[in-house]
Order: C-alpha cells, then sequence, then structure tokens
C-alpha cells in the first residue's frame, strides 16, 4: 500500500467530515439528536461503501454495473480501518496531559459518589453481558463467552475503545466482535442522547432538576447546529506557550503526546518480557499481558509525562486546551473511519445477539439512574447522574452534552465532580486496564473470574453508595 493511497484516503475521508458537518447544519434531526459530524460523516461513508451502495446496485442492476463495488472503493477501507487502532493511542495519552492531579481529599469529598454510581454502571454492564452470554449468546447463537464484554466495550467505550480492540478481537479469534463493537458504540451514543433528553425533559417536568424550569428545546438554534456565534467566539483554541520562530506550539504538543505513547510502549514491553518469563513461558504459559492494547498504558504514559513536567517545566509549556484539540481531532477521524469501514453483514448476521446486549445495556443504565442515582448522590443527583449516564451509553462526549443541557450555566457542581471522577474511573473502565484485559481474561480463563470480580464491584459500589455516600445528605 502505497503512500499516495493513504493520503488520498485521509483526503476523502476528510471530505466526509465536512459532509457530515454540513448535514449537522442542515439537517434538523441531527441537530435535535445533537449527533456528533464525525459519526454522520462515518455513516455517509458506510451508505457509500460496498456494504450499502454497493450492495443496491448489485442487487437492482448487477454485479458488473457501475458502482457494483460501491462509491469507495475496498483498498480505502482496509487503510480506515486501520487509523483507529493507531489513533487510539492518541486520544487516550492526552486524557491526562496538562491535567493537574488536585487534592485527594476534595476529589473524594465531590466525586466520591459519582464513582460509586459510575463503576456500578460499567461492572455492570459486563454482569449483565456477561450473563446473557454464558446463558443465551454462546448456547443459542454460537458466539464465544467474549461477546458478554461488548456492551462495555461499545457503550462505556464508545467508537474509539471498540475500534482500537480490533486487532485484539482478530487475536483471539472472534473477528467479527470489532464490527458488533463499533456497532454496539452507534448504539450506545444515538440512545445515550435521545434517552438523556428523554430523561431531561421528564426531570423537568417532575421537579427532579434544581436548574431548569423550562423546556429543554429551547436550546438556542446555533448550538443545535454546532456553531459559535461570530460575537462569541474564542480568539484561540489553544494557548500559545512558545513562539512559533522557535517551534511550532501544536508540533510541540504532538511531541508531548508522542512521549507519552512511547512510555506506554515501553510499560507494554516491559509487562509482555515479564510474563515471557514468568507465567507466560513454554508451551503451557498464559498470554495475557500480550493481548492487553497499547492505548489504555499510553494514558498512564501521559501521565507520566505530565508528572514529569510538573516538576521539571518551570515555564508552562504544556497548554491543556491545545492537547484538547490535538485529541478532537485524532477522535473525530477515528469515529467516521470506524463507522465507515463497518462491515455490515457481520451485524446482520448477528442481530438478535445484537439486539439482546443492546437493550439489556440502555436499561441497566436508565434503571441505576432513575432508582440509584438519586440515592447515592447527595446534592444535585439529577445534573450529576445525567452526565453519568450519558457518559456510560457514548462515551464522555455524550455526557458533557447532556449536563451542558441539563446545567447549561453551570449552576451546579455537576462539571467538577464529573472530571475528578474520570480521573479515577477512566484508567480502568471505558477503555482502561480493565477494558483491555477482559477479552484476554475471557478468553484463558472463562468469564466467571472476571464475573465474579465485577459483581463484587457492583456490590461495593451499591453498598458505598448507599451506606455511605447517600447518607452525606443528612
Amino acid at each position: 500500500m502505497s503512500a499516495d493511497q493513504i493520503g488520498f484516503a485521509l483526503l476523502i475521508l476528510a471530505v466526509l467530515l465536512f459532509l457530515g458537518k454540513w448535514v449537522r447544519m442542515n439537517w434538523r434531526p441531527a441537530q435535535k439528536l445533537f449527533l456528533p459530524a464525525s459519526i454522520l460523516a462515518g455513516a455517509i461513508g458506510l451508505i457509500l461503501g460496498p456494504g450499502v451502495l454497493g450492495l443496491l446496485v448489485r442487487t437492482t442492476v448487477g454485479p458488473e454495473a457501475p458502482l457494483a463495488q460501491g462509491a469507495i472503493p475496498e483498498s480505502m477501507l482496509e487503510i480506515w480501518s486501520d487509523l483507529p487502532g493507531l489513533l487510539i493511542n492518541v486520544v487516550f495519552a492526552t486524557l491526562l496531559l496538562g491535567v493537574p492531579l488536585p487534592k485527594w481529599k476534595h476529589v473524594w469529598n465531590l466525586a466520591g459518589p459519582q464513582l460509586a454510581f459510575g463503576v456500578t454502571l460499567g461492572a455492570g454492564q459486563y454482569v449483565i453481558g456477561i450473563l446473557i452470554a454464558a446463558l443465551v449468546l454462546a448456547p443459542v447463537f454460537g458466539l464465544p463467552l467474549m461477546a458478554g464484554a461488548l456492551i462495555e466495550i461499545g457503550f462505556e467505550g464508545g467508537h474509539g475503545t471498540a475500534a482500537g480492540l480490533q486487532e485484539v478481537f482478530a487475536d483471539l479469534d472472534f473477528p467479527e466482535g470489532a464490527d458488533l463493537a463499533v456497532g454496539m458504540a452507534t448504539v450506545g451514543v444515538i440512545s445515550g442522547i435521545v434517552g438523556g433528553i428523554i430523561l431531561i425533559n421528564w426531570g423537568v417536568r417532575n421537579g427532579k432538576s434544581a436548574v431548569l424550569d423550562k423546556d429543554v428545546g429551547e436550546i438556542p438554534h446555533s448550538q443545535q447546529r454546532g456553531l459559535i456565534h461570530k460575537d462569541e467566539r474564542p480568539v484561540s483554541a489553544g494557548g500559545m506557550t512558545v513562539r512559533s520562530e522557535s517551534i511550532e506550539p501544536l508540533t510541540l504538543h504532538f511531541a508531548f503526546v508522542a512521549m507519552a505513547i512511547l512510555v506506554g510502549v515501553g510499560i507494554l514491553e516491559g509487562l509482555i518480557w515479564i510474563e515471557e518469563h514468568t507465567w507466560g513461558a513454554g508451551e503451557d504459559g498464559i498470554e495475557l499481558l500480550g493481548a492487553v492494547p497499547l492505548f489504555p498504558l499510553a494514558m498512564i504514559g501521559g501521565l507520566i509525562v505530565q508528572q514529569v513536567l510538573t516538576r521539571i517545566d518551570r515555564n508552562d509549556l504544556l497548554d491543556r486546551q491545545t492537547m484538547v484539540r490535538i485529541q478532537g481531532i485524532a477522535l473525530d477521524i477515528l469515529i467516521a473511519a470506524a463507522i465507515a469501514s463497518l462491515s455490515l453483514a457481520v451485524i446482520a448476521s448477528n442481530l438478535m445477539p445484537f439486539i439482546l446486549l443492546g437493550v439489556a445495556g440502555i436499561a441497566w443504565n436508565v434503571c441505576l439512574f432513575l432508582f440509584l442515582a438519586p440515592r447515592v448522590i447527595p446534592r444535585y443527583w439529577f445534573e450529576r447522574g445525567i452526565g453519568d449516564i450519558g457518559q456510560s451509553m457514548g462515551v464522555t462526549a455524550t455526557g458533557l452534552i447532556l449536563m451542558k443541557i441539563a446545567d447549561p450555566d453551570n449552576k451546579t457542581p455537576a462539571y467538577e465532580a464529573f472530571g475528578y471522577k474520570q480521573m479515577v474511573f477512566e484508567p480502568f473502565f471505558g477503555g482502561g486496564l480493565i477494558t483491555g484485559i477482559a477479552l484476554p481474561v475471557i478468553y484463558n480463563f472463562g468469564p466467571w473470574p472476571l464475573f465474579g470480580v465485577m459483581l463484587a464491584l457492583v456490590i461495593v459500589g451499591i453498598g458505598s453508595g448507599l451506606l455511605y455516600f447517600g447518607r452525606l445528605k443528612e
């Protein structure tokens, strides 16, 4: 595959991202659902590919007709399918770069209730998924027991994590799991936004909201279109910490990202070396860490780089907003590429298992929000819980969108508590260490060791929430 082919594929993907933004600005359903342009771009690419347009032409006209393989060639889709596995490392490396660690006591008091709620949501997705896989999916549909991890990978992890685990699924003889996980992530994002807005309207009508006293349909049209008014546009998307004649600030921050990823590579290689010389040695050895993806360790690499810079950098070279921009472009390209290269045939051939897992995941999240969140989060449970429910179904961005709707003027500590909770939560769930190690654990040891640990976490989360955090309101 030549450099020209890779470059051309990236150019077409960029055009699709623009088309996705155009659709968001001009199509009312996309505005009402707050669908990101990257998801719309991926959907356009998917429609123009061999799985939709190509299938339609082959069915109606014939296999030799023009566009019988779609408007996007298979070779381009192959390039796009490789992008998520690379870009997910950039996304996770930037999560903690530029984020100073606050005092532990402050984090505990503010984020503790949400951490208990979030751990219950995340661990419960494994519990529900493994039960469905063991009782229905494996014996009835013949799917591997690893299908029990699809809810957490797709809902908590999102498109980035689902696509980033593509090689892991393939290495563990479950290649169709990657497409199912990306499809599950799409279900999670859409159901998270739609269900979240429905819950917000319900909360306003029933007096659950502490700040909203009118219908959420009053969101400005410019915000629905995803635009910033000319008079409100910031001068810069990030701070200029160095002069451009010495080095472009964006280049410097990309170097920080590269160092974080390389630290993650070093950690992963060290863990693999330990495994090869201990429990993984010999023909009967168990390969566990060798199947762990790089991206959760790249996040730890980012934390290490951040701590080193905190101690040696007296010039504050790292700007958090610039890092967020780097993360954003990597995530946009990743999501568009993952959805556009999705195999609809795999989802169609596993439609009933896909529906069972999706419905179960949605039901678990919504039920916990309605019945557990008000009993665990002592103050402003609605505004704070809606962010967790959005994040547990459609990744962090969905949670932020719902919090913005529920608390548009930032009158509650929802954003601060959510951010602190993510600092403790992200290294483990939603693409963290537990997400990365879940598939190889199930593959090597079966589902029940992971099921037992996750069930224990659910019990701890509910117990600490009800018996400790929930009583703080008194």
